[in-house]
């Protein structure tokens, strides 16, 4: 058991990448706080968790508001305990436009949640993870804070300021025992992803665009990569990106 006796704390952990970590770490021994702004899909993750004989706790939270993510964090550490791993995974996708024509509100709203979200999960968990003696944050990125996406400037600028603020958190938190890492998947087949193509199957000459491997990703590779870097095995890694993308990064 790679995580036994550890606590995770996962947000978006309804659907997606979220929810295959939040099972593959109960699997591994970890208590699961899945938390999430869709009830429905908090009850399934919590529910497909406990199926398999794991434990795990359902909370929502809206990542983006300071109060929601206290009352996550302390709910967490009542009911099981001051979290040892932190996944900043929620996030969406935003509105596509070029940059002149994007709504500021639409750039705000995505780095409220893909950006703010992640400080706020940070600022509020890490106090909690110095008393416990250390730990494991991974933050969730993405390749297009490394590369340029057309239409996507208000993504791109969040997940590279995940990037930089990975880093800045490393250097900040290494002397308590805390690791921060953060990943960067390419193009992964999730609800989100299939809400981006608008339900419409992807052809190969696109996939074969984006990826060497010819295929889109699964979400259990980039838990199968959270978990790496939550665990014990991953106790020399911190302050880097890792990208998890077919090989997107290298076309």
């Amino acid at each position: 058991m790679r995580l036994a006796n550890k606590i995770a704390l996962i947000t978006g952990a309804g659907s997606g990448m979220g929810r295959s970590t939040a099972v593959l770490f109960a699997s591994e021994g970890a208590k699961v706080a899945v938390a999430d702004l869709s009830d429905q899909g908090i009850r399934e993750t919590v529910a497909e968790i406990k199926d398999k004989g794991g434990q795990a706790i359902g909370l929502r939270a809206d990542v983006s508001k300071s109060e929601d993510v206290q009352r996550m964090v302390a709910a967490t550490v009542e009911q099981l305990g001051p979290p040892t791993v932190l996944y900043n995974n929620a996030g969406i996708e935003g509105e596509s436009a070029y940059l002149a024509k994007m709504p500021e509100e639409a750039f705000d709203q995505v780095i409220a949640i893909n950006l703010r979200g992640v400080f706020l999960g940070m600022k509020y968990t890490i106090p909690h993870m110095i008393k416990a003696g250390g730990g494991s944050i991974i933050n969730q990125a993405s390749i297009a804070g490394l590369i340029g996406v057309r239409g996507g400037a208000g993504y791109a600028a969040a997940k590279a300021g995940v990037i930089a603020m990975t880093r800045v958190a490393a250097v900040e938190n290494g002397r308590y025992n805390i690791r921060v890492n953060c990943i960067c998947p390419g193009a992964i087949e999730t609800p989100m992803a299939v809400r981006i193509r608008k339900g419409v199957e992807p052809r190969q000459q696109a996939i074969n665009r984006i990826s060497v491997l010819e295929r889109m990703g699964r979400p259990e590779e980039i838990a199968r990569m959270a978990l790496f870097l939550a665990s014990d095995e991953g106790s020399f890694a911190t302050g880097a990106p890792f990208i998890v993308d077919g090989g997107w990064t290298i076309l």
